[in-house]
């Protein structure tokens, strides 16, 4: 019997609830391949659990696949998996991912074959992510699951990197067909002379990922099941077809120089998309965490970094340097340079700093100079910055003395 562990739903993370994205009629399931170790991390710490942005890299793709309405979800899991089980559940809660256990790594079909039984009565597409790719786009498994779905066919991602090197190579016939794909360490010289690389990105009809995976060989130069072995099973059967996709969309985080590539792209995405209507007086510098919201006209200053759910009001300022940490900040409040906020809810029109900290779970104050400021900032004049000589801590909110 497999074990199974169900986690749910977290509500405030990224935009799954406003898109509605849960899906009842069973068409489409995810398995999310999360077991290994992470060697070149040289970390303590199993590489799905290291964080991109404020949350580990399995939480990208597991929220990947409820966006598009995968339904169950099933976390293929290996290497500290009580460790990944636990940010799973503080991620997203009770009964939504299903665990499976994979207590000897003997590689990617492996760990499909190991999944199938929790999607025993799914007779639907089934699409196969990874917990160390947090940058794959929305469009590109959409596509990719849309194409399965079309032609009943296996689909997969393939991409060009600039060095091919280490990844399995896409063999095509002379009409271009997919016919299969070979691995690295099993390549001839002139399979290496290939750019074109698998992904390891898949979609198919769960009928077939059964009994494919069922048939995997581990006789190969690694002695593992290759899961690129289903691609040439399905061009003797259901066909394939494959989606193209940027190779930095793509890649997996493998060692720490990638993944702060990861979250630098990640970071530049993200502030790209709230420019539609917020200001940045220095985009590079500034770092907005997936699960930030902000309203209209919203300024941000030098520095900026908002973690969590912290939530900014139409037409705050937030200036230079500030920091704040599931923080509500209210409509037309100004947040002065280098103030500090954690779980805080500063009041609207308020003005609070410069070189304060606020602490948890208390309403701000708001002093009638901040009073005055916000007004004044509402009506076109310039708001004032208050002088601190010294700040004190009463009752968890920090209160400026002159």
């Amino acid at each position: 019997m497999v074990p199974l562990v169900d986690f749910g739903r977290r509500r405030d993370y990224l935009a799954s609830d406003a898109m509605g994205a849960r899906n009842s009629n069973g068409e489409l399931a995810c398995i999310i391949l999360a077991a290994g170790k992470g060697t070149r991390m040289r970390s303590a710490r199993v590489k799905v659990l290291h964080p991109l942005l404020g949350r580990p890299l399995v939480s990208y793709p597991v929220n990947l696949a409820r966006e598009l309405g995968a339904d169950p979800v099933v976390a293929v899991l290996g290497h500290q998996r009580e460790a990944v089980e636990a940010a799973l559940l503080a991620e997203f809660g009770e009964d939504t991912i299903r665990t499976v256990e994979q207590v000897e790594q003997r590689g990617t079909g492996h760990a499909v074959r190991l999944a199938m039984p929790a999607l025993r009565r799914f007779a639907g597409i089934v699409v196969i992510l990874y917990g160390d790719v947090p940058l794959l786009r929305r469009e590109t498994v959409r596509a990719l699951v849309g194409t399965a779905r079309r032609y009943g066919c296996l689909a997969l991602v393939t991409t060009s990197p600039p060095d091919p090197t280490g990844y399995g190579r896409i063999l095509r016939d002379q009409r271009g067909h997919v016919i299969g794909i070979v691995e690295q360490k099993d390549a001839s010289e002139e399979e290496l002379a290939i750019g074109e690389i698998n992904a390891g990105i898949y979609a198919a009809p769960a009928d077939f990922l059964r009994t494919a995976t069922a048939g995997l060989s581990a006789r190969n130069a690694q002695g593992e099941y290759y899961l690129t072995d289903i691609v040439a099973r399905a061009a003797r059967s259901i066909g394939v077809s494959e989606v193209d996709a940027d190779f930095r969309d793509v890649a997996g985080v493998n060692d720490r120089r990638q993944l702060g590539e990861s979250e630098a792209i990640m970071r530049a995405r993200i502030n790209s998309a709230w420019m539609r209507h917020v200001t940045f007086h220095d985009a590079e510098s500034t770092v907005i965490e997936p699960g930030v919201t902000l309203g209209v006209d919203v300024e941000l200053g030098r520095g900026v970094s908002l973690r969590g759910t912290t939530r900014v009001g139409r037409g705050a300022h937030i200036d230079d340097g500030a920091v704040l940490i599931d923080t509500v900040v209210g409509a037309g409040a100004r947040v002065a340079p280098y103030t500090v906020a954690v779980g805080a809810d500063i009041a609207p029109g308020a003005l609070v700093g410069p070189l304060v900290s606020l602490g948890p779970g208390k309403p701000t104050p708001m002093p009638a100079a901040s009073k005055t400021a916000a007004n004044g900032a509402r009506n076109g004049a310039a708001a004032p910055t208050a002088r601190l000589k010294r700040a004190t801590r009463k009752s968890g909110v920090v209160r400026a003395r002159g």
